[in-house]
């Protein structure tokens, strides 16, 4: 082994643990709608930072979606260089101190950790939103942007797609308006994740407000499809590049016998009301009409998002997943904490019927045991049922978390731009551009649900190919 080899596996040898995260208590956290992580303070982000072995061929980089230079970013904040390190974050994301808190990096950046290969890998997450906070906290902003070229471009949706495709054309130079169907500005980002894994005021709101320092102009209220349409932008109000990025709200549900009666919704109306709403606030009038045992069928991210804001909220929370423990593709992070928070998991565990009363309300919901079999085009093992093993789980509210697909509004009227059968636009993959010339999508409208920085990585692509069509580039 060369020299340089061994004095890194001996620094190593010696920081095969992270710093550990501090978070809320799980018995005070459940009483309230604070962040649950607390995150690093300053001696404890540079200690973690001093873990990094700034490898010449970082592949870490290679794993994030949005291309951080994490190893420069990493080395400026264990230098104390804290404008430069957050300067690095910004060359590449919009959102730092959102992508901190709920990208998947233990499946990313994190995942390709040479640290990680004989200890813990270094917490980037934990790191980036650190430098991101701190930013937010002193007010340091960077608004290095091209002079204005003239040029308007519309971006529909204010989704993490959209503000990234935004942010990063008003950077070029570009007049950028973004129509946002709701009375807020944040997509996902406010309706669907709860206010104790991201703060809306503290971060959502002021990253968004980053954007319009840059310039970039936010219309709320304006549904594409209705209020407006995609060629009206185009004839009536001369933009020469849109963006779709309106994601994908539209909730999937099972068909079950019993499934339209007084108690069932989608994650996505029940996180909307808890979070958009603010139906866990006494001073807002908006709250949300769940029982005492509440069931959410799923087990990704939402379902734990759903579940735990029903912990908050009174009542008993119980996730129905029909694999196992190891199959479910929620995130380590999140599962940990809904245990710590007495989510009750009845996993290899599949919904039949739902029970309903008289009066039309859930009085229970009939489910079956299962057991897994050979992996399916996932690459998870297939879920098979075992016959005569239907049993009953009392509950008065059952959450579908199922995922969700794209509002057909505006492939519905928008003339000639291409879906596939699930209803997502169809792109070219290099591009982000529709079957439509000059027009581009990207995020969940594209893909169905994912993450927020695959959406992120979208808009990315998009606001490249944007630049090229207006610039009459290739």
């Amino acid at each position: 082994m060369k020299r340089a080899e061994c004095v890194s596996w001996g620094r190593l040898a010696m920081k095969l643990d992270r710093i550990p995260v501090r978070d809320q208590d799980p018995k005070v956290r459940i009483n309230n709608f604070k962040e649950v992580c607390l995150g690093y303070d300053a001696d404890e982000a540079v200690h973690e930072a001093e873990r990094c072995l700034q490898c010449k061929n970082p592949k870490c980089v290679s794993a994030c979606p949005v291309a951080i230079n994490i190893p420069k970013f990493i080395k400026e904040l264990r230098e104390g260089d804290l404008k430069a390190s957050r300067d690095t974050l910004g060359d590449a994301s919009n959102l730092p101190a959102v992508c901190g808190r709920v990208c998947p990096q233990e499946e990313q950046c994190e995942g390709k950790c040479i640290v990680g290969i004989r200890g813990e890998a270094v917490n980037i997450g934990k790191l980036e939103r650190y430098v991101a906070d701190w930013a937010l906290e002193t007010e340091y902003r960077n608004i290095e942007k091209n002079a204005p070229n003239g040029k308007k471009v519309a971006v529909v949706g204010s989704g993490p797609a959209g503000l990234t495709c935004a942010g990063d054309l008003a950077k070029m130079g570009y007049d950028v308006t973004i129509f946002e169907a709701l009375h807020e500005p944040g997509g996902v980002l406010v309706y669907g994740i709860p206010e104790f894994r991201l703060p809306k005021e503290k971060v959502v709101k002021e990253e968004i407000r980053l954007l319009l320092d840059l310039g970039v102009k936010i219309e709320t209220n304006v549904i594409v499809g209705r209020t407006i349409t995609i060629d009206s932008l185009i004839e009536d109000e001369n933009f020469e590049g849109i963006f779709i990025g309106s994601g994908a709200g539209l909730p999937k549900f099972m068909g079950l016998k019993g499934e339209n009666a007084n108690g069932v919704m989608s994650a996505n109306e029940y996180l909307t009301r808890a979070n958009l709403m603010k139906a866990f606030r006494l001073d807002y009038d908006t709250p949300i009409s769940h029982g005492l045992k509440v069931v959410v069928v799923g087990a990704g991210n939402v379902a734990m998002d759903s579940a735990r804001t029903a912990i908050r909220l009174g009542a008993e929370a119980r996730i129905v997943y029909r694999r196992s423990e190891k199959e479910i593709p929620a995130r380590i992070e999140e599962v940990h904490h809904a245990k710590e928070e007495g989510v009750i998991f009845s996993l290899l565990t599949n919904p039949k019927e739902i029970l309903v009363d008289e009066r039309g309300f859930v009085k229970g919901m009939i489910c079956v045991r299962m057991t897994l079999g050979e992996p399916d085009e996932s690459g998870r093992r297939r879920p098979i049922e075992e016959k005569g093993t239907e049993f009953v789980i009392d509950c008065d509210t059952i959450i579908m978390s199922l995922g969700t697909s794209p509002n057909p509004l505006i492939a519905s009227t928008t003339k000639g731009i291409e879906t596939n059968p699930k209803g997502c636009i169809i792109i070219n993959e290099n591009s982000g551009e529709t079957s439509l010339h000059g027009i581009f999508a990207g995020g969940d409208v594209v893909t169905g649900s994912a993450t927020v920085i695959l959406a992120m990585s979208a808009g990315k692509k998009a606001a490249t190919g944007i630049d090229a069509f207006i610039q009459g580039e290739n």
